[in-house]
């Protein structure tokens, strides 16, 4: 079975139809920037950029980078225009798509769902903690399998500011940082995370998973395990389809 699934982030929308028998990719994915501002007229153009390149008539799952609340309505725009909070996004993509059946939800709980059915998390019992770095951090808990959805954990405070200021990919880039000084940031906030959680399992997730051998031996002191999430970046494509496969 396929259904499409897309990724809206601060920087780009990606897609594809994904293989849920497989938890994998059916094509390869298709990406545009994400327009700046990420106005909700904006991102929904990008969407059906994505969508129409591949012909697409089908279900379509969509992800969005802050809370969505009743699988509609969108309630926090942290890295995306302000314009979209309150905004019906599942009505204004359904009908940017042409009346396409449409799902959306947040990004990092997309991942999360794929990584646990998928990936990294699949068949672990207890607290697991989804970590997505990018232009901001998200975050997906799970307990004993089931999403706590909406953590936005990225947002906790850390040394005065919001943790995704300094500890997110964007961060890092923007800063220039050196792999193992942003590691040593990121140790700090995992850190946090765990002593208000004791997760069992932390997966590392987001652009930067590709890249784990760069940084995860850099970060020590963490007693839950730590490992990067195996989706890599197409995890949130694939959560995304799996949640519209779920309102088919």
């Amino acid at each position: 079975m396929q259904i499409f699934g897309v990724d809206i982030g601060g920087s780009g929308i990606k897609g594809a139809p994904v293989d849920l028998d497989k938890g994998d990719l059916a094509e390869e994915r298709f990406k545009v920037l994400t327009p700046h501002p990420a106005t909700p007229d904006g991102v929904a153009d990008g969407v059906r950029q994505v969508v129409e390149h591949y012909g697409w008539t089908g279900p379509v799952g969509l992800t969005f980078p802050g809370v969505v609340t009743g699988g509609a309505t969108i309630r926090t725009a942290a890295n995306v225009d302000k314009s979209w909070i309150d905004t019906d996004a599942r009505a204004l993509f359904s009908d940017r798509l042409g009346g396409l059946p449409v799902t959306v939800v947040n990004d990092a709980d997309a991942a999360g769902v794929a990584e646990m059915n998928f990936g990294a998390g699949r068949d672990r019992k207890g607290t697991v903690i989804l970590l997505t770095f990018g232009t901001g951090i998200g975050s997906a808990v799970f307990v004993d399998g089931v999403l706590v959805p909406n953590t936005e954990l990225g947002h906790l405070e850390l040394h005065g500011h919001d943790a995704e200021k300094r500890a997110s990919s964007k961060a890092k880039e923007d800063e220039e940082l050196t792999w193992e000084h942003w590691a040593h940031r990121v140790q700090k906030y995992l850190a946090h995370v765990e002593m208000l959680f004791s997760p069992e399992l932390f997966i590392i997730g987001g652009g930067v998973s590709r890249k784990s051998q760069k940084f995860l031996h850099h970060i020590e002191g963490i007693q839950a395990e730590l490992v990067p999430a195996q989706l890599l970046n197409n995890a949130g494509i694939v959560g995304a389809a799996m949640r519209a496969a779920n309102h088919a």
